[in-house]
């Protein structure tokens, strides 16, 4: 049976509905619940043809895995369930198959998801482009790119804890190939504002708390900087902390993606200076004074912040202090300088801490882009992708939701223009007739803003640079005048009667009617922001830094390049790079991602309908989906259409052998689908309502469900003949077995029958041969037997006169030999056990063996000596050498002795080398220690005695105090002449030296020690081999010892001690010591 490839679907195990164009009935409800459906279903991404609608989940999923990579590599859009991985394949092979640049825009508003789909989006196009070690480096310069940009370009907001408030459009270049070359990097109205002020419940931007909370102690007082937040005026602490964010660790992440995106340690170190400057510019506080003239200045109240801030930016104090108190005015030949007052001065600080910062964020995106810049010149492709803010409505809208909304109003209409040309485009190449589609056109709205005569922001920029007195107030007048008639825009002090009783519309507002819906904006800073406005003294400060960063940041203070013109507005230039956004867009064929946020708690599981509902109407959803069916619904390339239809008609069914066209043409007729239903193109079949595709798809899950029973039906009948078949194969090959065994037992019994038989006939061979030989053997015995007799009958006729004479002599040594070999025998058995000092041994059975008896006692207890000898180790040996050598010195000598025979000599009792209290001992002696061991020295004054350690080396006996480990005395054993002590059970002993020799300078040593056998015997065994003299042991009650130029008898009695059994020495007179001995 051929095997039929079956291929998964879109619409295979769909939950809801994956692709909205297939939605019905569609309306804003059924809209919203499809997605909610799907979101509970942990489904959060849907089409609209081949755009991709995504829920923030506001947790981790496990859909971004490698495995779920290979599982969208190189398949069709609409094969697998929607997916941003999908999108991203799409527009991957797109730009490397087709040479079709591209351009990913991700919308959405804040908290939507918009950064992290981008991240995706670049993730998933460095895991499928090319591999090698050049490619991988691009890889993680464009991926650690993200980390730096969103440290100085995002923030904690009310709605996203990682806001990013500046727009971004990445191109990343690809060879032809597809492996990735480098990128380009631009940014788009960095919310400048926010480094002087936050709402309630905001943080200012990311790496302020990262420097300040990673940063170590060291870089944090080189930057001249606290850890605590609140010592820093622009920085609120109502949200300082955000949960789940570490700014330590993101900190070194940051620092780590610089590092490896190119930046060198002095630029880090540049930039972080730069915004440390910035933080320190917000404790700047100014005090008002009068001048003699009357009018009001404004003085700093604490210069300690300033002079900080020059340090670190290399400037001169006095410059920035003087262009924080005064402004001049250039026009033509004339300088006019003016005090500023406190407001002003507040002004400046502000606008200089804002300019300072947006101008490095612009550099970092420039140096940014010198890093991942393509080094090749060849031909690139080109695929980008914009994360920009999305539709802004917030109860306060100023200037800057106005020129969001505004981008959003041109990315709407681009979006429109390329999503019908796209769809004209297919209708035409498909050969399919276009019918007109109605949508809205909000190319009237984008007018309203940008017309270069009437436009909102022209006239924003023709009342910044009109003379006189400029207000917010007299925009909106002009507004009035000029847009009063505009069906779009809406003003309570406008000339239209019918805004007059609208109490909705305060006074100083203006309404635009966007495409997502209405938006109040209040005028009240118009004028200023879009001024953006920084004095001249500022800049020229800045320019005279030291700092070679900042001095970068601030060309136009160069007082040789001085412009007299008005720099451009911030309206104007941001209309120039929405401008420069639209025409590279439309060079390039766009994938959309929109990006809905579920709830405002930032929580899992919680989908808010309203909110939801809210953004589908300013993103415009069920617009692009109306326009999407405007003509038809579903369109399928006729392969895959046949493919997974064809069970449904029998002459295509299970194989096709024409033109996939024509097969699909015989399907429908089957089917009697109504004409008007569908059209043919040339490479596919356009189904124009959803009803029709949801029918064949019934039709489809039916005929499956038949072909199933059939499948299960041929199978049965497949496995019941497959087991008979193995029945009968079986019972063949048992038969055969069996008959096989049959005839092997047959064949092993008429085998064995034959080896009795052979044996039994062999068996009466060789006992007919045995009986012939045992006659043989019996008539030669016989013989033998006889002629044996007659020779011995013959030779003790012949020896019989000598057998009487010797008969006593052999009989006796027979005898002794006899009882020799018995008494050798009986010792054997009786042998005592092989230890030296096992002193039984058996009698002595024989008088005449007393002799040899006891010469063989003697032996064998040398041999047994010998044996145990032999297992001694060489360490062993020594300490029975030691012991045998103290034997010999003190046995019957000295009372003591007895007591030390069964104690071990261990030498070393304090264990120097592991000690390290005496480290600086064990440094100071080179030579192995033999004995290591406290003693009392008694003193030559008054007998008392002193702790001392006492040790001894191959070379020289040393004494070192017990406390510190210095060493009090070293001896040469050369010069110990004697060693002295009683015969009585104490532990004194008295050292003698060689007179006329250094160390007897003070005289003899008396010490007592509870070792004394074993300190004894080491000193005389130690200096025997080192001088190969005997030292003499003087082992008397009485002995002299000399202390320095006397001599002194040291004299032992008997005595009852007060302290117990411990002897004590006491000092009679100047000639007598008297030890009392227990």
């Amino acid at each position: 049976m051929a095997k039929m490839e079956v291929k998964s679907s879109l619409l295979d195990n769909m939950i809801g509905v994956g692709d909205m164009v297939l939605l019905e009935p569609l309306n804003e409800e059924t809209f919203i619940d499809n997605l909610k459906k799907r979101f509970d279903h942990n489904e959060i991404y849907t089409y609209i043809g081949s755009v991709v609608i995504s829920v923030n989940p506001y947790r981790s999923l496990p859909i971004y895995s490698p495995e779920k990579v290979e599982d969208y590599r190189n398949r069709n859009f609409y094969e697998l369930s929607p997916h941003i991985f999908a999108l991203s394949d799409e527009a991957y092979r797109s730009l490397r198959d087709q040479d079709k640049d591209q351009c990913i825009l991700i919308t959405g508003e804040s908290g939507a998801g918009k950064t992290e789909a981008s991240k995706l989006v670049m993730s998933y196009v460095a895991a499928v482009c090319g591999k090698g070690a050049e490619v991988n480096e691009v890889k993680e310069q464009l991926l650690q790119s993200n980390p730096v940009l969103e440290a100085f370009g995002n923030a904690k907001t009310v709605r996203n804890d990682n806001s990013s408030r500046f727009g971004k459009y990445m191109d990343i270049e690809f060879d032809f190939k597809g492996d990735p070359l480098g990128g380009v990097i631009s940014n788009y109205l960095l919310e400048k504002s926010r480094v002087v002020k936050q709402p309630r419940g905001e943080r200012n931007f990311h790496v302020f708390y990262q420097l300040l909370s990673g940063a170590s102690e060291e870089l944090l007082q080189k930057l001249k900087l606290e850890r605590d937040f609140s010592r820093y005026n622009y920085l609120s602490l109502d949200s300082a902390k955000v949960n789940g964010v570490d700014d330590a660790a993101n900190f070194r992440t940051v620092r780590n993606a610089m590092q490896i995106v190119g930046f060198m340690d002095h630029e880090t170190e540049a930039v972080l200076e730069v915004v440390a400057a910035v933080l320190k510019l917000g404790n700047i506080e100014f005090k008002p004074e009068s001048r003699m003239n009357g009018l009001d200045e404004s003085k700093i109240k604490d210069k300690n912040e300033l002079k900080e801030i020059c340090e670190l930016t290399s400037i001169d104090q006095l410059v920035l202090e003087r262009a924080f108190s005064f402004r001049t005015v250039e026009a033509k030949q004339e300088k006019v300088s003016t005090t500023l007052n406190v407001a002003q001065a507040y002004y400046a600080r502000d606008a200089l801490a804002k300019n300072l910062y947006s101008r490095l964020f612009s550099w970092l995106v420039n140096r940014i882009n010198e890093s991942i810049k393509a080094q090749t010149k060849v031909r690139k492709k080109v695929m980008g992708v914009l994360d920009i803010y999305g539709f802004e409505i917030f109860e306060d809208n100023s200037f800057e939701q106005f020129i969001i909304n505004y981008c959003n109003e041109k990315l709407q209409q681009i979006f429109i223009e390329l999503t019908l040309k796209e769809e004209q485009e297919e209708y035409i190449r498909e050969d399919i007739e276009w019918t007109h589609i109605d949508y809205f056109n909000n190319a009237i709205i984008c007018d309203l803003i940008e017309n270069n005569t009437n436009g909102i922001l022209a006239m924003l920029d023709e009342e910044c640079l009109r003379p006189g007195t400029v207000t917010d107030d007299t925009f909106l007048e002009k507004l009035n005048q000029v847009c009063a008639t505009h069906q779009h825009f809406e003003s309570r002090m406008s000339k239209c009667s019918r805004f007059l009783n609208d109490t909705t519309l305060p006074h100083s507002c203006f309404r635009i009617q966007h495409y997502a819906g209405k938006v109040l904006y209040q005028v009240e800073g118009f004028v200023d922001k879009n001024n953006d406005l920084l004095y001249r003294d500022l800049s020229q400060a800045m320019w005279k830094a030291g700092h070679s960063l900042i001095k970068s940041l601030f060309p136009e203070g160069n007082p040789a390049k001085v412009n007299l013109k008005r720099p451009p507005t911030a309206g104007s230039q941001f209309k120039a790079s929405v401008a420069t956004l639209m025409k590279n867009l439309q060079t390039k064929n766009p994938n959309y991602i929109r990006c809905i946020k579920p709830n405002d708690k930032k929580a899992a599981h919680i989908f808010n309908e309203s909110l939801v509902c809210h953004q589908i109407r300013y993103l415009g959803l069920l617009e692009n989906v109306r326009v999407r069916r405007a003509g038809y619904a579903f369109r399928q390339a006729y392969e895959p259409c046949l493919e997974r239809y064809k069970m449904l008609c029998k002459q295509t069914w299970p194989h096709w052998k024409g033109p996939a066209r024509s097969g699909v043409e015989i399907l429908f007729n089957e089917l009697e689908i109504p004409m008007e239903e569908y059209s043919f193109g040339r490479s596919k079949i356009f189904i124009r309502n959803p009803r029709t595709l949801f029918q064949l798809e019934d039709l489809r899950k039916q005929r499956l469900e038949d072909l199933a029973t059939l499948i299960q039906k041929i199978y049965r009948g497949w496995k019941c003949r497959t087991h008979f078949l193995l029945m009968k194969k079986s019972q063949v090959v048992i038969a055969a077995w069996c008959r096989r065994y049959a005839q092997q037992k047959r064949y092993q019994q008429i085998k064995s029958s034959a080896l009795v038989v052979q044996s039994y006939i062999r068996g009466w061979k060789a006992r007919k041969l045995l009986r012939e030989l045992k006659h043989q053997k019996r008539c030669k015995e016989a013989a033998t037997t006889i002629a044996a007799y007659w020779h011995g009958t013959q030779v003790r006729r012949e020896y019989r006169k000598f057998f009487r004479a010797n008969a006593g002599k052999k009989i006796y040594e027979f005898t002794l030999q006899r009882i020799v070999q018995k008494y050798f025998l009986e010792m054997k058995n009786k042998m005592p056990s092989l230890s030296p000092i096992d002193k039984n041994w058996p009698s002595r059975p024989y008088l005449f063996l007393d002799s040899t008896h006891k010469e063989l006692k003697r032996i064998f207890h040398l041999w047994r000596c010998k044996k145990y000898r032999d297992q001694f180790t060489d360490q062993q040996k020594l300490v029975y050498e030691e012991k045998l050598e103290a034997s010999e010195l003190f046995k019957d000598k000295k009372a003591l002795y007895p007591s030390s025979v069964g104690q071990p000599f261990q030498g070393a009792y304090l264990e120097i080398n592991k000690n390290p209290k005496y480290k600086k001992l064990k440094d100071a002696i080179e030579e192995k220690i033999i004995i290591a061991e406290v003693v009392n020295k008694i003193n030559r004054a008054n007998g008392k005695s002193t702790s001392r350690i006492f040790l001894l080396t191959n070379n020289n006996l040393l004494l070192a105090d017990q406390k510190s480990g210095q060493i009090k005395s070293e001896v040469p054993l050369v010069d110990v002449t004697k060693v002295s002590m009683s015969s009585q059970n104490d532990g004194f002993f008295a050292v003698h030296l060689k007179e006329g020799s250094e160390a007897a300078s003070k005289g003899d040593f008396l010490f007592s020690s509870e070792h004394l056998i074993e300190m004894a015997t080491k000193l005389y065994r130690t200096t025997l081999s080192q001088t190969n003299q005997k030292l003499n042991i003087e082992i008397s009650d009485e002995f002299l010892v000399q202390f320095r130029q006397d001599k002194v008898c040291v004299k032992f009695i008997q005595g009852n001690q007060k302290n117990g059994s411990v002897p004590t020495c006491k000092r009679k007179n100047n000639r007598l010591l008297e030890v009392a001995v227990p």
